[in-house]
């Protein structure tokens, strides 16, 4: 029988015999709900959304290759790691942070730089920004966090005060605000800006011996970034243009790649290094630790669907790979869950069988049923563990790596309450120049905030960084440096 690929089927791939007239009772109707193909049409279309993520909601993909350059098995037993010139295909999803599906891809904000490598032994997911460092250093502050870069809930529009009175009360956020506010706060593109996987994380090798590390991606095309004014120009004229740039980049051979580095930490290290390793408002030192050249990303292939790829895409945290483990980082320790649990709730429960996230590695579990089961769901074998009918068991030698805790069981801070010392080092690391367009852009994002109390603490927090860095902020906004 010859297939004709171009007659039009309802979902269930029957031939559709009218797809411009709905049936009715007559030529004025009313329509009859017996039009099983209209309400298939008008339900679906209904359905068409699915929930955009509550961050990092505007993005663009890639598909793309890992390619390792230097031998570090010495380090991490990870297989896609294992060997000089071995290529790991993956995807990544970048991505603006607080904004909604429609903004503009330039204005001032992180950028997520969500990475999947499709390993042999599974998929392993990178989910970190464009910086080193993170606004917050516990996830149970998270969602206050996102509430103030959302919107007012009776204005509907962007609230400085709840921006600033956020900050200004947490101030561990400041290492991060400075980066925000810099030159570096909007990207001239996708292409040109670094990555991080910004938390610690823990490699195991072979023998079971473990370091902590942290991952840089360095773009290979320069880092480049956008003045303020153009920006508002871009946003206005061009709201897509960076999903634009990396498309059209990829499309024409011009493919982006970024060298993979990592800076490694003795495990005991962490003991009596001057800042604590795993909260992930502070760097390393790269004198303390330099970088260590691991592998090279390429993106060389557009998604053909943007829907079925970036859109459905999920990345957590979680989903590691033997020879990759978790840090006592808070909040990694909350990302863990939030981000898994969101693709529960946006895409479904099967979310990882959908072919953007499935696994290049065979999957053996225990898991069936849910909405959007698109496999044969396990099909009729043993369904249920332990059992006596050879269904697949666990692998012993693939457990986690063990680390010692100690302590009570209580809600607690870091050790380390030095929220200064790093940013203000950043502040001295800018130009001249680069610290007055600093200040300026930090004026002007503060100059709408309502209450001078809150603007005063934030005052203190850049004058605790640097004497310079306070004073300039407080003559923009005409205000003196509190006592």
């Amino acid at each position: 029988m010859t297939i004709n690929k171009n007659k039009l089927t309802t979902s269930w791939g029957a031939p559709v015999g009218d797809n411009q007239n709905s049936m009715t009772a007559g030529s004025r109707g009313p329509t009859l709900i017996q039009d099983v193909h209209l309400l298939e049409k008008l339900a679906h279309f209904n359905r068409e959304r699915v929930p955009e993520r509550v961050v990092h909601a505007k993005g663009a993909g890639a598909h793309g290759y890992f390619e390792v350059t230097q031998d570090l098995t010495k380090y991490t037993k990870a297989d896609f790691l294992s060997e000089v010139g071995k290529r790991t295909p993956m995807f990544i999803r970048f991505s603006t942070v607080a904004g909604e599906n429609g903004s503009s891809d330039t204005v001032r904000d992180p950028r997520g730089f969500a990475v999947k490598f499709y390993t042999e032994e599974g998929n392993y997911d990178l989910v970190g920004n464009n910086t080193p460092v993170f606004f917050i250093r516990d996830a149970i502050k998270f969602p206050d966090f996102i509430h103030t870069q959302k919107r007012h809930p009776q204005t509907h529009l962007k609230n400085p005060n709840a921006v600033w009175d956020f900050w200004s009360l947490s101030p561990e956020s400041l290492h991060q605000v400075t980066i925000l506010m810099s030159d570096r706060g909007i990207p001239a593109t996708l292409r040109h800006m670094h990555g991080f996987g910004s938390h610690t994380f823990k490699w195991v090798n072979a023998e079971g011996q473990g370091v902590w590390v942290k991952y840089h991606f360095k773009t290979e095309q320069g880092v480049q970034n956008l003045a303020p004014d153009v920006a508002a120009q871009l946003a206005g004229e061009n709201p897509d243009y960076h999903t634009e740039d990396l498309f059209n980049a990829i499309d024409q051979g011009d493919f982006p790649a970024w060298k993979l580095c990592v800076q490694i930490m003795p495990l005991e290290d962490a003991n009596t290094y001057r800042f604590d390793p795993f909260d992930v408002t502070k760097v390393w030192s790269q004198k303390d630790y330099p970088l260590i050249e691991v592998g090279r990303m390429v993106l060389d292939r557009n998604p053909d669907n943007y829907f079925a790829e970036v859109e459905q895409a999920t990345f957590s945290p979680g989903t590691l790979v033997p020879g990759i483990e978790v840090s006592p980082d808070k909040m990694l320790q909350g990302r863990l869950f939030a981000y898994a649990d969101a693709h529960r709730y946006r895409v479904g429960a099967n979310h990882n069988s959908l072919p953007i996230n499935r696994p290049k590695a065979e999957v053996n579990n225990y898991q069936r049923d849910g909405q959007m089961r698109s496999d044969n769901n396990g099909g009729s074998s043993v369904y249920y563990e332990p059992n006596s009918f050879s269904g697949p068991t666990e692998t012993p030698h693939n457990k986690p790596a063990s680390y010692e805790v100690s302590g009570a069981a209580d809600s607690v801070a870091y050790d380390h309450d030095d929220h200064y010392t790093q940013a203000g080092d950043l502040y001295r690391l800018l130009s001249v120049e680069e610290r007055e367009r600093l200040v300026q852009t930090i004026v002007g994002a503060m100059k709408p905030v309502e209450k001078d109390e809150i603007k005063l603490r934030q005052i203190g927090h850049f004058y605790k960084a640097d004497p310079e860095y306070g004073k300039g902020v407080a003559a923009g906004l005409g205000l003196s440096i509190p006592e």
